[in-house]
């Protein structure tokens, strides 16, 4: 007998973006990437840890438990629970006309409904009033999360329609602190897990327990309703889009729709084909690309590989894809907009040498000598290179923290000196249980920088971020010597917007990722400046550096306090330098830091913004958890100080790579 196939609000979601993935999911043939990466970043945004969490705040709930797939039997108890007058419930099923959803939570007070969606993102609700702006539009950047709502409301309202049903979201309130310790701890992420969320609750976890609520409960009825009212596809009103959806994909129906940008991130894509495994992304460029192109002639899965305009960095090409020019040798200069008075390479510099060095098959590296040249003759020696490691989570650890608050538990300091020589001069890591580290970490850092008053520098944004968000800690603080450590971030440091005051510091951390984009290009990265692109980069193209590096430590004139003297830093694997991340263990078990630094990369809202080394961010989390052994911990308090030293020392290799060039 055939399995039913029924329209699930993630179904509704994903068609919304693409209506064509209805055709691919679920079915084995096709590859599929997005089961693991919506897990991954579930858990990099605390996701599955936040929902865990807002049950807690209704402790007379019920959950629905039992096969996920085994929808009837979820249907049937969830129906024998809502026959009381009053329930809440976790998890209730709903299927309707071959629509189905399961709701977060359900608060049923008589046919008075509360239809109750809890998400990890956050909200400031002393300031929040709606999310609909003055055009009538929807805003703040929750329309996925809005039509979720829609779709289970419009379900149990067929199933139901004598319910009057209010929607809401239950958002994490960052106006609002935690008010005891270790509440992250108390949910823990079990990787590999047979739980639902994947995430265990401390036995016996009451809601006293957990101190104050940290979630706001936001009504989004006038939302709902806004959506409820419009069209999501052209031409079709909501009723009509989510009857289209469930009828194709109840039928097996596929539904073309036009190739494009969006196509770039399809989970339904595979590179390299295997026994038993399609590409739903081959499947419809090679439909497609025909009509679109007819000039092309044959189509084969060669030509479509070929590179695409949307992937050119900061994608400049919106223009070009629109008119159907999908690939980097049909865009011109034209497509490339000018930004005249920058010095060093302009960002069109570089979109424009991606252009030609993809087209022309060219791997060579481009630098701007002269401009490299004049910043780094402005550097003052000793150089100081920093790197920190911190943890912003949905759930903070400690009592007196805000969700998605900054927590500094990490460093690592390189310096350089004149004569060539490297010294990883100092390295600090807090991971006790329990202990708020900002204060102690930024006098560390004071007395570690205090050695000499050479330049300083960052890679990209996250370290100057961090101090403006200890800066504020520090100003509502008891702390004896606040004014001090204040003074001290104020000489290394720029204000943010974030921060009160203004100011910009004498030695003001230099953004090494400004360095390498105003002057450097290697076609290797595809565009990306993360460090973890370009220091492949500059070894692939260093002479210097390949014949430095490996060799062990001991010859290299370089110290190091957590690698061996015999340690070697690069490898070459069929004449290609290796990445050196790549000779790290996990922090993680389960995931390789790669995955985990793609989670992060990945994820949405505030842990894409405020992160920085997602694999620590997951290791700390970790050992935060009491009943890890002492052997865990000491090893992942070793591999944590390997990584983050690595993380300076990249900076220094990349330091080098520069001083080669020049």
């Amino acid at each position: 007998m055939t399995k039913p196939r029924y329209l699930t609000k993630s179904r509704f979601k994903l068609a919304l973006g693409c209506s064509t993935k209805l055709f691919y999911t679920r079915k084995k043939e096709y590859e599929d990437t997005s089961e693991m990466d919506s897990f991954l970043q579930g858990l990099a945004q605390g996701g599955f840890q936040v929902e865990e969490l807002a049950r807690m705040y209704f402790p007379e709930g019920v959950a629905i438990l039992g096969d996920d797939y085994n929808y009837d039997k979820l249907v049937s108890r969830t129906n024998e629970l809502l026959q009381q007058e009053n329930v809440t419930i976790f998890e209730p099923a709903f299927l309707v006309n071959g629509l189905f959803i399961r709701v977060d939570i359900l608060e049923k007070k008589g046919n008075n409904i509360s239809l109750i969606e809890v998400k990890a993102k956050s909200i400031d609700s002393e300031s929040h009033t709606t999310f609909i702006n003055q055009k009538g539009a929807l805003s703040g950047g929750m329309g996925a999360y809005l039509y979720d709502v829609a779709f289970q409301q419009y379900v149990i309202k067929q199933g139901h329609p004598d319910w009057e049903i209010k929607a809401y979201l239950n958002l994490v309130d960052k106006s609002k602190y935690t008010t005891v310790n270790g509440l992250n701890s108390h949910f823990k992420i079990v990787p590999n897990s047979e739980l639902r969320t994947n995430v265990e609750v401390t036995s016996g976890l009451t809601k006293s327990a957990i101190g104050e609520s940290i979630m706001a409960l936001i009504n989004v009825q006038d939302e709902v309703a806004l959506i409820l009212n419009t069209n999501p596809i052209e031409d079709k009103t909501f009723e009509e889009t989510v009857c289209f959806y469930r009828d194709h994909y109840a039928n097996d129906i596929k539904i073309d729709t036009e190739i494009g940008a969006h196509c770039g991130g399809c989970e339904f894509m595979l590179h390299d084909p295997r026994e038993g495994k399609k590409s739903g992304y081959h499947e419809c460029w090679m439909k497609q690309l025909p009509i679109q192109k007819p000039e092309l002639g044959k189509i084969t899965k060669e030509l479509i590989d070929q590179p695409k305009s949307y992937e050119i960095w900061n994608k400049p090409a919106k223009k070009a894809i629109l008119e159907r020019r999908f690939f980097t040798y049909e865009l011109t200069r034209d497509d490339v907009k000018d930004d005249p008075g920058t010095y060093g390479m302009s960002r069109s510099d570089r979109q424009w040498l991606q252009i030609e060095k993809t087209n022309n098959n060219d791997n060579t590296v481009a630098v701007d000598v002269e401009n490299l040249r004049l910043e780094m003759s402005q550097w003052k020696y000793p150089l100081n290179f920093i790197d920190f490691e911190t943890c912003a989570v949905a759930i903070p650890f400690t009592a007196g923290m805000r969700p998605y608050e900054q927590l500094a538990f990490q460093f690592s300091h390189h310096v350089v000196y004149e004569d060539g020589r490297v010294e990883h001069h100092s390295d600090y890591i807090n991971l006790e249980i329990g202990i708020f580290p900002n204060f102690e970490f930024i006098r560390a850092l004071k007395e570690s920088l205090a050695q000499n008053d050479g330049s300083i520098f960052r890679y990209h944004n996250h370290e100057n971020t961090v101090v403006n968000v200890i800066y504020n800690q520090l100003k509502v603080s008891s702390e004896i010597d606040k004014n001090e450590l204040i003074a001290f971030i104020e000489t290394i440091s720029h204000n943010t917007g974030s921060s009160a005051g203004n100011w910009c510091g004498d030695r003001d951390m230099i953004d090494l990722q400004r360095t390498v984009v105003r002057n450097y290009f290697h076609p290797q990265t595809g565009g990306s400046n993360s460090i973890k692109a370009i220091l492949p980069a500059v070894l692939d193209s260093s002479t210097f550096l390949k014949k430095k590096y490996i060799q062990p430590i001991k010859y290299i004139n370089l110290t190091t306090l957590n690698f061996k003297e015999n340690f070697c830093f690069l490898t070459i694997e069929d004449g290609v330098a290796a990445n050196p991340y790549k000779l790290l263990p996990p922090l993680f078990d389960g995931f390789s830091n790669d995955q985990l630094e793609e989670a992060i990369e990945h994820a949405k809202d505030e842990v894409r913004q405020i992160a920085d080394g997602g694999a620590a961010l997951f290791a700390y989390a970790k050992m935060q958890d009491a009943t890890i052994s002492n052997s865990e911990r000491t090893e992942t308090r070793v591999a944590l100080l390997r990584y983050c030293e690595l993380d300076t020392l990249a900076m220094v290799m990349i330091y080098e790579c520069f001083k080669e060039l020049v």
